[in-house]
């Protein structure tokens, strides 16, 4: 029975203990701002994990809570860059989404563009986009950046991004020749897909940038 309390009084200190990242957590969920702020005030450590493995600063992302996420970018102890279970930045996520506010308001706290293997513009332009891949780019976001498998963002673009996307990257100089390590290009991944006409634009646009090449 001794043992049995004692259990049950230290579960409940840990719960205490867990009560106020809980409760910040809970603050960028329901895009409350002053919450965010009041708990921020209190010394609550943002980068902290809630009960659920939770961070305010994803889930703010995830549930497009631009309010609380504008107040959390405030902390000065806010870390940006943390990485989720699966390797993603918040940037990630929010260019996956298309929340073009989020992605500005990250980038200007501090959020890096370009990171090795996937990249924030590689999840723009495997979204609905909303003019995210095009302000990252503007950011200096790498046109051709490779993840681990040699996929670049014009590759994503053709199988599952926005139509607006691949002529916005091939504008910009993206490079529709690059294969991947299973020798599949952009315009591969768009016919894969069912695509047939962003597959023949890449196709088109592979042909005249094989040909200027040819005439250097």
């Amino acid at each position: 029975m001794k043992a049995l309390l004692i259990a049950l009084a230290l579960t409940a200190a840990a719960g205490a203990r867990a009560a106020p990242i809980d409760d910040l957590v809970m603050a960028a969920e329901m895009n409350d701002p002053r919450a965010v702020v009041a708990l921020l005030l209190k010394g609550v450590d943002p980068n902290l994990a809630d009960s659920r493995g939770r961070t305010a600063l994803f889930t703010a992302v995830r549930e497009g809570s631009q309010r609380a996420l504008d107040s959390l970018l405030v902390a000065p102890q806010l870390q940006v860059d943390t990485v989720n279970a699966d390797g993603e930045t918040p940037l990630m996520i929010a260019a996956i989404r298309g929340s073009l506010p989020a992605v500005q308001a990250l980038v200007k706290r501090g959020a890096a563009v370009n990171r090795k293997g996937w990249t924030p513009l590689h999840y723009a332009c495997s979204g609905p986009d909303n003019g995210v891949a095009a302000f990252l780019i503007a950011q200096g976001a790498e046109l051709n950046a490779r993840s681990e498998n040699g996929t670049t963002p014009l590759m994503m673009a053709a199988r599952y991004g926005n139509a607006d996307v691949v002529p916005m990257l091939l504008k910009a100089g993206a490079e529709p020749r690059a294969a991947n390590e299973q020798e599949l290009t952009a315009a591969d991944f768009a016919q894969r897909s069912g695509r047939d006409k962003i597959a023949a634009e890449l196709r088109r646009a592979m042909a005249e940038r094989q040909r200027v090449a040819a005439e250097k």
